[in-house]
């Protein structure tokens, strides 16, 4: 059996020019990056009021290797394309904390892969490290500012903006700056976050163009004065320079998957910790261009999907047609009960009692008001028995579910659910978003811990309530809710599987994002720098005297 990237290595690859015919740009709508990546700039002639069908996918809760949500959204891409010839897809871009880390790449697999597979896992066009380089050149100017006579009055204790790498580095995630004598700063606490978590990743997918994202970064609060009152980048003078070196990062990136499907990646907030979805320039043109577009938000629908429907929708100004829930036989064993280890045996009991992990997600998106389709990623371990138990259960809830088995086919294995989303995407939809922006910060977030997770509510920790009652007097306190929460379960405990019941959200604290729009509530034990694991999947992978990669998935 060949190896994700063996595959990909083997694939004919369209050079780029034609994908962007394909879709109808003209040559002043997008620049080559080298033979097949592009930097899309869309015209305003283009009307942006015909915007296509969208269609999101969203899962359970995962497993730790994840559930194919974007290799299933890569396949039922590639399907609705081969039906109608005018389909595209949108995608986040890989992050090299989980490359190097745990889960590997995120440019789907087996036969639904985006290509090229393996730059777009590494360097892709750069919009990472200008991300990086950005949040860092803001850091160094906060640090500067306070060791040339600190003209804000910022207290160094106080300073929110940490430093940024897009790698998992626990050894960075508390550390002491300035030290070295008088010529070497002012001595403080500080820390690293991981690039996808930076409030400059969340500001690049939600601007509308250069000049909001300009805005946006004024916005940012990089920390307080003595007096407590928020300094801003804007305060500190430098929004300019921060924006011109994310100038070309603003730009969607045009690549392919392996049936040609048009694709457009761009972004990366992870779903856990920021928003986890890609940006709105990307789906919105994506919709400009096409009749469907196909998109994902990270992680399962507590997270992703939650924040694609109550955050990003407004802002983009279209609503789903259909809502896709990936679902699979091992993790649904894995939330019965099943070790992870023996998760390939057949265990019909056990993905009887996780399936409680399935029906809670499919009614908290049907309380949305978006006909649902529930997707079951085919493994190739799983049971016809085990298949037709999910199905079953999901057409209890009078939601159709299809058997997808697109890593092994491609799109010719998601003709059935291709036929079944577009046969959702004609039924009304009456979309109902969760709470309104004028809601307070605690309905906010017992809308969600209630209705999305099946929790009784939510505690604040002490320190967490004195912070709403200052950014009540600052007048934050309405802002959307961003919930930074574990993956692998609906509570804030990831040891607790499929569907608990009476069990609180624990918010620890908040940590307010000004540029990006939203509050993030921090919960449980939940980090903004992850670990690597005992083996990372670094270990695994090489290249040799040709330039030929092996071990990246």
């Amino acid at each position: 059996m060949l190896s994700d990237i063996e595959i990909a290595q083997g694939a004919e690859i369209w050079p780029i020019e034609k994908i962007a015919k394909q879709i109808g740009l003209k040559q002043d709508e997008w620049q080559p990056y080298g033979f097949d990546k592009a930097k899309v700039m869309l015209g305003p002639e283009h009307n942006q009021d015909a915007l296509g069908k969208l269609i999101l996918v969203t899962s359970i809760n995962p497993t730790p290797a994840g559930e194919g949500k974007s290799t299933v959204t890569v396949g039922l891409g590639d399907a609705l394309n081969a039906m109608n010839g005018k389909t595209m897809i949108a995608l986040r871009e890989p992050s090299l904390g989980p490359v190097m880390g745990l889960k590997g790449g995120a440019t789907g697999g087996g036969y639904s892969q985006v290509v090229p597979m393996a730059d777009i896992n590494l360097h892709f066009t750069g919009d990472f490290h200008a991300l990086t380089s950005a949040h860092n050149t803001l850091a160094a100017l906060i640090d500067n500012s306070l060791y040339q006579g600190n003209p804000l009055n910022l207290d160094p204790r106080r300073i929110l903006w940490k430093r940024a790498l897009d790698v998992n580095d626990r050894a960075l995630r508390h550390t002491t700056i300035g030290l070295g004598g008088a010529t070497s700063g002012v001595p403080r606490e500080d820390g690293f976050d991981i690039t996808v978590a930076s409030e400059l990743m969340a500001i690049l997918t939600l601007s509308a163009n250069l000049m909001d994202m300009k805005h946006r970064i004024e916005q940012i609060v990089i920390g307080e004065t003595y007096d407590r009152q928020p300094v801003t980048v804007k305060d500190l003078g430098v929004a300019g320079a921060i924006t011109t070196l994310l100038k070309d990062a603003i730009h969607p990136n045009l690549v392919q998957t392996l049936a040609h499907t048009p694709t457009l990646i761009h972004g990366g907030p992870f779903a856990n910790i920021a928003q986890g979805t890609n940006s709105i320039q990307a789906t919105k043109t994506a919709l400009r261009l096409s009749d469907y577009t196909v998109t994902e938000a990270g992680f399962g629908a507590d997270l992703g999907g939650e924040k694609f429907l109550d955050f990003k929708t407004p802002l983009l100004g279209k609503t789903p047609d259909t809502i896709v829930i990936v679902a699979t036989v091992r993790a649904l064993k894995m939330h019965g009960g099943v070790d992870k280890a023996d998760l390939k045996e057949p265990n019909v009991p056990a993905l009887k009692q996780g399936l409680a992990n399935l029906g809670q997600h499919i009614q908290s998106m049907g309380r949305y008001g978006v006909p649902l389709v529930v997707a079951i990623n085919q493994f190739t371990d799983d049971t016809p028995e085990e298949l037709a138990t999910v199905k079953a259960y999901a057409e209890s809830f009078d939601v159709p579910a299809y058997v997808a088995d697109v890593w092994g086919q491609g799109g010719a294995g998601a003709t059935e659910l291709a036929q079944g989303v577009v046969a959702a995407t004609q039924k009304p939809a009456n979309f109902t978003p969760l709470y309104q922006p004028e809601d307070s910060a605690q309905s906010k977030l017992d809308a969600i811990a209630q209705t999305i997770y099946g929790a009784d509510g939510v505690e604040l920790s002490e320190k967490a309530e004195k912070q709403l009652k200052r950014y009540a007097m600052l007048g934050w306190d309405k802002l959307p809710i961003i919930m930074a929460k574990t993956q692998y379960s609906l509570s804030d405990d990831p040891n607790k599987l499929g569907a608990p019941k009476n069990f609180v959200i624990h918010v620890r604290e908040f940590v307010p994002k000004l540029g990006a729009g939203f509050l993030v509530a921090m919960t449980g034990t939940i980090l903004t720098m992850p670990g690597l694991p005992k083996h990372p999947a670094a270990n695994d992978i090489d290249i040799d005297e040709s330039g030929h990669i092996t071990g990246l998935f």
